[in-house]
């Protein structure tokens, strides 16, 4: 198999979201792919992340904290940003096509063993779920970091036994699946904490904590008890940091990316991997890895005249996070030209209001390549009400290069609403 013919047996595999299943959550048939495949889920260390927000910032920072340490580390995330290959990654890198190609494989070769007894075709998030274990345990990865894609207790990748299972937080996301309420969608996160787990748990809600508690587990670390974010201050570039940890204390780490969020996600992905290896890290050793991570797409900068900043979020808290670092931390003379695009079943106007589209100088309503991505039309409806400057730009380039015109050199541009969207966008710019 090619890389373009492994691209055509993904497409065959898109046929619905984990949120569309019309019958009830099982994992039986990723347990039959990967007990054909070999059993590639065992045998390899495993930090498992889920969470509301942060997952792809924590886990990327425990895969070099990890690699830092000599270790071939595999990744594993979802959904890619501007090419599939993003999702299976090598030390954060992601595979080569040809390396891609063969993971695919893997899956394709033994799905047809097993298609009588589904009576479905597997879905596109199994096929590239299974083709990452198979590819973490054919090429012999030490650890591996894999992020949940929904939810947790029925998501594809829970077939795994974490030896960490980390909970960055728990929001009203995804609620058609997982809630109604945030107790419910907390439960279906605890799903992928096992009898031997470490749990590290981000979540500070105390009201939510005995449900993690609940589960059966190794031991279980919680924010706020276990470890905790003594100091967050901005700093040229990022965040400065000092840490509580379970073995002890980590002083003035400079975190290179955005927002007081982050420096809880780095806390995190530290506690995290301290837990992986049962020890204290290297204080140095952190601090050049904290120092050097990078992000794209989570409050990216590609540009300066404008400043242009990209950024993944794509449900409310995480929309809130962007507006409050755009504020907080960056004195500009003018409100910013936002660049808007959400998905199906996004409100727009909490999505809007979220991104402070109130506030803004003008919007530029437009919307992905995707065929969950919400009109554009539609998004400059509802910008219209909040915004006297709307303008509905449907193709994300032009809406790029439409928000540049209306900022003008000294001006702000925030681009934001879906990972398709920052995607697209960064594509354009970068």
């Amino acid at each position: 198999m090619n890389y373009a013919e492994a691209l055509i047996y993904l497409e065959q595999h898109y046929t619905f979201d984990p949120a569309d299943r019309t019958t009830a959550p099982s994992l039986e048939r990723m347990q039959d792919l990967i007990s054909v495949m070999g059993d590639p889920h065992i045998g390899i260390p495993t930090i498992h992340v889920t969470g509301t927000n942060g997952k792809g910032s924590t886990s990327r920072i425990a895969i070099d904290l990890l690699a830092a340490h000599n270790l071939h580390v595999g990744g594993y995330s979802s959904p890619h940003l501007e090419r599939v290959n993003e999702r299976i990654t090598s030390n954060a890198d992601p595979l080569s096509d040809d390396e891609f190609a063969a993971a695919i494989d893997l899956v394709a070769t033994v799905e047809p063993l097993l298609e009588d007894k589904w009576g479905s075709t597997i879905t596109y998030f199994e096929v590239t779920s299974a083709a990452a274990l198979g590819w973490h345990a054919e090429t012999a990865c030490d650890a591996r970091v894999i992020e949940v894609g929904l939810g947790g207790t029925w998501d594809a990748t829970n077939v795994l036994d974490a030896d960490v299972a980390v909970v960055t937080n728990v929001a009203l996301d995804h609620v058609e699946t997982l809630g109604p309420e945030r107790s419910d969608i907390a439960r279906e996160k605890a799903g992928i904490i096992s009898p031997s787990s470490s749990v590290v748990v981000g979540e500070e809600d105390p009201d939510l904590l005995p449900i993690f508690q609940a589960r059966e587990n190794a031991e279980l670390w919680a924010v706020g008890h276990e470890f905790e974010l003594i100091e967050n201050r901005l700093a040229i570039g990022g965040r400065a940091i000092d840490v509580r940890t379970p073995f002890g204390e980590y002083r003035d780490l400079f975190v290179s990316l955005n927002g007081a969020h982050q420096g809880r996600n780095a806390l995190l992905a530290l506690v995290a991997v301290e837990s992986f290896f049962g020890r204290a890290l290297d204080a140095d050793l952190v601090a050049e890895v904290m120092a050097n991570v990078s992000m794209p797409a989570r409050f990216e900068i590609v540009g300066r005249h404008p400043l242009m900043i990209i950024d993944g979020a794509h449900n409310p808290d995480g929309a809130a996070a962007v507006t409050e670092t755009l504020y907080s931390d960056f004195a500009t003379e003018e409100p910013p030209v936002l660049v808007a695009g959400f998905n199906v079943p996004r409100d727009p106007r909490e999505m809007l209001l979220a991104l402070g589209a109130d506030r803004a100088k003008a919007v530029v309503a437009t919307s992905a390549d995707w065929s969950k991505a919400l009109p554009a039309d539609e998004v400059s409806t509802v910008a219209s009400e909040m915004c006297d400057n709307v303008v509905w730009v449907p193709d994300v380039g032009d809406a790029v290069d439409t928000a540049k015109r209306i900022a003008g050199e000294e001006g702000t541009v925030l681009i934001a609403g879906s990972l398709f969207v920052a995607g697209e966008a960064r594509k354009h710019l970068t």
